[in-house]
């Protein structure tokens, strides 16, 4: 199973994470959220390897700003996390692998999903709040039997360092990734490296036995 490590901002911060080998790195650009990393030195990316791909996180913004940081920032994948359309998803999926991002907080909330079946490459399943994001809540997990889609899904949503086992008993075959972000941090945007670090490998140990 793969891990996104999300809402980096700190350029030391995310060297010591990016020794972990994280599969992805998310960076929020977003201006009311305490991660937001617009101000971050593209030159802090170097860090990572081209193991680890970089997510550039986006809430209803217009599409010029979202290119001009893609391409500062040398992205590889946009996640989409407010109101954006299934056109405005095709638009940006021509030079970028698209991640849009639903909250959850019934099996109902899946309809949602299937407008944008055809425009993107990855779901991302939030717990549903007032926020964007960032919350800190999960939503149940079990409510994923429902999901029917066959574009794969991030699951987000209050993932703390004391439920790797829980996650591991979970049958997820359309799961691509586990995102972690405030349950592992010592401040907005600075992760608990050690935390990250040894729940990355409670999740990898049990990955070739019990996922995909």
């Amino acid at each position: 199973m793969k891990i996104k490590v999300c809402g980096m901002k700190e350029a030391s911060n995310i060297a010591e994470v990016a020794q972990l080998q994280p599969d992805y790195m998310g960076f929020i650009f977003y201006e009311r959220s305490p991660r937001f990393a617009e101000g971050l030195p593209p030159s802090a990316l170097d860090a990572l390897s081209d193991k680890t791909l970089r997510v550039g996180v986006f809430v209803n913004a217009a599409e010029a700003y979202i290119a001009r940081q893609a391409a500062r920032y040398r992205l590889d994948l946009l996640q989409l996390h407010g109101d954006e359309t299934p056109a405005g998803c095709a638009r940006l999926k021509s030079g970028y692998k698209i991640i849009k991002a639903f909250g959850v907080q019934s099996e109902a909330d899946f309809a949602a999903l299937h407008r944008y079946e055809e425009v993107c490459d990855y779901f991302l399943l939030d717990t549903k709040t007032p926020l964007r994001g960032g919350s800190g809540e999960k939503f149940d997990h079990q409510l994923l039997a429902g999901y029917h889609s066959k574009v794969p899904f991030f699951l987000s949503g209050g993932i703390a360092p004391k439920d790797a086992a829980s996650l591991t008993d979970l049958q997820l075959p359309c799961c691509e990734a586990f995102d972690i972000n405030s349950r592992f941090e010592l401040s907005p945007g600075v992760k608990n490296v050690a935390e990250v670090g040894k729940f990355i490998e409670a999740i990898r140990s049990g990955s070739s036995r019990l996922f995909r």
